[in-house]
């Protein structure tokens, strides 16, 4: 990491990136000469134990102590910082340059050991699918099954989650972002639902549509198309590709069918430490994909007031070929 001046890391995700240092009050400055590594009473026998870093043991009260010791320019990390805390660091007196993605672009790729990590958590994912699939969908509850898939990762071996479960059913199903509530799962219902596993602090995510009985035809057509259309997207996944480019493909392909304009959001997003980091695969994306970045790879359908279909694979971007974490299938799964 090249620097102009010294950085002060403040974002928990980055300062555990760049020390292996885990922790909910620490920061990090990095100056030519040495890393300093600050955090309270809580932390210091953490702290004193990471390697390559002078500790320095402060107040419960973070950022003020660490104003005291900072350079008269320091930069921040201006994605992360609000703006009570810059006040805290001693601005406007102090000058306090505004950095934006320095950390996250080197989080980006992945080394080996991080890439071991998010296939593992994908493992976990793929076990928590198949168990879902012997599940009964019909007469229980968004709420119910959102809490079962939990049951099912702490049983196949997940430390965590990676963000809370999304269970949309039927007319629920059109909408993305839905939180799991008390609709009943009837007969002919799309089921979306996106979830994944935290192991050694690395995150997975994986969407699968399970179909509950007899679909209509307008859904199994929606299905047909999405799984198309993701197909398609994964083979653009290269190094080298740019993210808006690749978001087009499946987005090129949906919107040449019935159902067009119907695929709303953003391709995917790159994973790692957090569930959404850098690269994005959206529309606006001039993020380059190199070797080493984890993306997912994500197209939807969603028909207001019937239902919808995502399809959501996890994805190390290869010289030679997109490597595919998620193993379990796509292919639309009746379920009871």
């Amino acid at each position: 990491m090249r620097l102009e001046e010294p950085l002060l890391v403040t974002h928990g995700p980055n300062v555990r990136y760049l020390t292996d240092f885990a922790s909910s009050n620490a920061a990090l400055l990095v100056e030519p000469e040495r890393v300093r590594l600050f955090a309270d009473f809580r932390y210091a026998a953490a702290g004193r134990a990471v390697e390559g870093v002078d500790f320095v043991e402060t107040e419960r009260s973070l950022l003020p102590a660490i104003a005291r010791l900072l350079p008269e320019r320091v930069g921040f990390e201006a994605e992360h910082l609000p703006y009570a805390e810059w006040e805290a660091l001693g601005a406007p007196e102090r000058e306090l340059v505004p950095t934006r993605g320095a950390v996250e672009r080197l989080r980006a790729v992945k080394d080996d050991g991080e890439l071991e990590a998010i296939r593992r958590a994908a493992t976990v994912t793929d076990r928590v699918y198949e168990g879902l699939a012997h599940e009964r969908f019909r007469g229980r509850s968004e709420r119910e099954l959102a809490w079962r898939v939990e049951q099912l990762f702490h049983d196949a071996g997940a430390e965590g989650l990676a963000f809370a479960p999304i269970v949309a059913s039927g007319p629920n199903a059109a909408h993305p972002h839905h939180s799991p509530g008390d609709r009943i799962v009837e007969e002919g219902d799309t089921v979306i639902v996106d979830s994944g596993a935290l192991v050694s602090d690395y995150c997975s995510d994986c969407t699968r549509t399970f179909a509950v009985g007899p679909l209509p035809k307008r859904l199994r057509e929606a299905y047909a198309a999405c799984l198309e259309a993701q197909l398609a997207a994964l083979e653009a996944v290269r190094p080298g590709a740019v993210g808006r480019e690749v978001d087009a493909v499946p987005r090129e392909r949906i919107d040449a069918t019935e159902f067009r304009g119907s695929f709303g959001h953003g391709l995917g997003h790159g994973l790692g430490l957090v569930v959404h980091e850098t690269p994005t695969l959206r529309p606006e994306s001039e993020d380059v994909l190199e070797p080493g970045n984890v993306v997912t790879v994500e197209p939807g359908i969603y028909l207001e007031g019937l239902g919808g279909i995502r399809i959501e694979d996890l994805v190390i971007v290869r010289e030679e070929g997109p490597e595919i974490l998620s193993r379990f299938t796509k292919e639309l799964l009746a379920v009871d």
